[in-house]
């Protein structure tokens, strides 16, 4: 039987850049998982690789223990009546870009729409508070619903940050300093199973089969998967949305705060929802959106939960990146970043200049993410 290898705690925060390493990874965030999913796009990326034995063995194992909880994306079932989020989630190792799946049929149009009841929102700790005193704009947010079962946006003003890192992994460098020109509107969660179970129900986004519960945030959605709902909503409220931008994303994140976390240097308990973070933690799904503390621009789990799709191609590093807002895109780009790091990670990823990269049209269980609206 084949051993599993461990990454040692203080690993780098991203993987070298080699063949073995991103296999390595890639196993490592996925050899406890439950979803059949995740082995397959193992064996996908690696059909030969040194856990190809092991991926097929716990395939046929989850079959045959469940054949009709674990399905294919294109089977997947409807899940129960959205609630409101309430407060945020965290995230896991970080692994490869996975191999492109193969899109699938939008499903029937089911009766009618269920309507998400209004949100509940835990206070902040202590020490989310005093982050939210030192970031200088997050005086200037408010927040924004265009309808019922639509995500809560915050209203960020134009600024400008240091985007990426000088210590961590080359991914992040270098780093480089980005403005703001223009306001945003950004989810104050990751977009919740209850959301996305709106647009299934308008016959608009695909069905998943989850046990994540409505406030949950959605998850194992592809890139292409999130274009739907983003789609579907800006139809439905007039407004246009889209995926944020990687600048945008890391400023959202970081509040007006150039630390490595954003609540400061050092990790503390209860502000992400990551294994190291502290309770609520379960190694099956994620915390549901917003119970962890929010950061100084009211936003929650910028951190941990899930990893969150960003709207740029996938770059190694940040060297040539604009100055500005805009996205770094390419003509039939097929590999794009995902930020922020889930809850099966450990705290090394809760850092702001977290990133990594998935193949667009995979989906994978630990990948969601929230939307933005132009034009504030």
């Amino acid at each position: 039987m084949l051993a599993a290898l461990s990454v040692p705690p203080d690993a780098a925060i991203l993987p070298k850049d080699s063949d073995e390493q991103y296999e390595l990874t890639f196993w490592e965030s996925i050899k406890d998982s439950n979803h059949v999913g995740d082995y397959e796009a193992y064996l996908n990326t690696y059909p030969n690789g040194r856990f190809s034995a092991l991926a097929k063995a716990r395939i046929a194992r989850l079959k045959a223990a469940a054949p009709k909880t674990e399905s294919k994306p294109e089977q997947k079932t409807e899940t129960a009546r959205p609630e409101a989020p309430k407060t945020e989630p965290p995230r896991t190792e970080k692994k490869p870009e996975a191999p492109r799946a193969e899109k699938k049929p939008e499903p029937p149009r089911p009766p009618a729409r269920a309507e998400t009841p209004p949100e509940k929102t835990p206070a902040a700790p202590a020490a989310a508070a005093a982050a939210a005193a030192a970031a200088p704009a997050a005086g200037n947010v408010k927040e924004i619903r265009d309808c019922p079962t639509c995500p809560v946006l915050v209203s960020l003003p134009p600024g400008s940050f240091t985007m990426g890192s000088a210590s961590g992994d080359p991914s992040e460098r270098p780093p480089r300093k980005v403005s703001i020109a223009q306001g945003f509107a950004i989810g104050k969660y990751e977009v919740t199973v209850a959301q996305w179970n709106t647009c299934v129900e308008a016959g608009a986004c695909q069905r998943l089969t989850t046990a994540d519960g409505p406030a949950a945030p959605v998850r194992d959605v592809s890139w292409e998967d999130a274009q739907q709902y983003l789609k579907w909503l800006s139809t439905l409220t007039g407004k246009s949305y889209r995926l944020p931008t990687e600048a945008e994303w890391e400023y959202a994140a970081r509040a007006g705060n150039g630390s490595r976390y954003w609540w400061g240097e050092q990790m503390r308990p209860k502000m992400a929802n990551c294994k190291d973070c502290g309770e609520p933690w379960r190694k099956e799904g994620p915390a549901d959106a917003g119970s962890f503390a929010a950061n100084a621009f009211g936003l929650h789990d910028m951190s941990g939960s899930v990893w969150e799709w960003v709207a740029d191609c996938w770059n190694a590093s940040h060297a040539g990146g604009p100055s500005d807002a805009r996205a770094r895109d390419a003509p039939n780009c097929r590999t794009r970043v995902i930020r922020g790091g889930s809850w099966r990670d450990g705290e090394s990823y809760m850092t702001a200049a977290t990133r990594f990269k998935y193949e667009g049209s995979v989906r994978q269980s630990q990948n969601g993410f929230r939307v933005v609206r132009s034009g504030e």
